[in-house]
């Protein structure tokens, strides 16, 4: 009989602490009432993220959010390089974020950080200044390296690069500040920037203003097309690719 009255006794008491475990647990999962960004901040506002974030964390609880699947969603924000997210107490969510680093527009829609990893910058504007790349999907590191030593090198004759595109098919094409278009095909890249380039310094630059493209794609010479003509004034073999 005791014994009896002893696990009575376990089984009300296990009863009051998961009653009083569950009180609890309703009143610590209160609606979130706060959300708190962090972060250093250079091209998005802290207004324009709260909008971005309120509607991941609206109708949540404080203590049943899942911050993993919140974290998922808040780093498909296309600024947004990383995200950690934390409770403050008692009914906040404290957003620390890393932002991304542009360094140039990609394919029109799109930025890419150091990485060379694309990510949308609408609805913002996107900074000015950038240079303009272009390429298949999945091609970003690519361009973006091959941007890097072509900008290095051009920049030692005083040649800026605006553009530079990677054609679907594996041709490359760069644009100089000026305007020139500048097409070097798909092979034999460094030989046809040295051609270029000494075609340039020997015969070009004076008259750069007139120049609506060069054309690098032929064995031994360079194509010209001049503003107000309808084609190259130099073809010395069919061009290659």
């Amino acid at each position: 009989m005791a014994r009896r009255g002893s696990l009575l006794g376990v089984l009300l008491l296990a009863l009051l602490l998961g009653a009083g475990g569950r009180a609890l647990w309703l009143w610590l999962d209160r609606p979130i009432e706060r959300v708190s960004i962090r972060g250093e901040l250079s091209h998005v506002g802290a207004d324009y993220l709260r909008g971005q974030l309120a509607p991941l964390v609206r109708g949540q609880a404080w203590l049943s959010a899942d911050l993993g699947e919140l974290r998922r969603r808040a780093r498909a924000i296309g600024w947004l390089r990383e995200v950690r997210i934390r409770r403050e107490w008692p009914d906040a969510l404290v957003f620390e974020l890393v932002e991304q680093t542009p360094v140039a527009r990609w394919n029109d829609a799109a930025l890419l950080n150091p990485d060379g990893v694309p990510f949308a910058f609408a609805p913002l504007a996107p900074p000015e200044g950038l240079a303009h790349l272009a390429g298949p999907a999945g091609s970003g590191p690519e361009v973006l390296a091959y941007h890097d030593a072509l900008a290095a090198r051009l920049g030692r004759h005083d040649l800026a690069l605006r553009q530079l595109r990677l054609e679907d098919r594996g041709a490359w094409r760069l644009q100089l500040e000026g305007g020139i278009w500048v097409m070097l095909g798909r092979s034999h890249r460094q030989a046809r920037l040295a051609r270029f380039l000494a075609a340039w310094e020997r015969e070009f630059a004076g008259v750069a203003s007139h120049i609506r493209y060069l054309d690098l794609r032929y064995p031994n010479g360079v194509a010209v097309a001049w503003h107000g003509e309808s084609g190259p004034d130099l073809a010395e073999a069919s061009a290659d690719n």
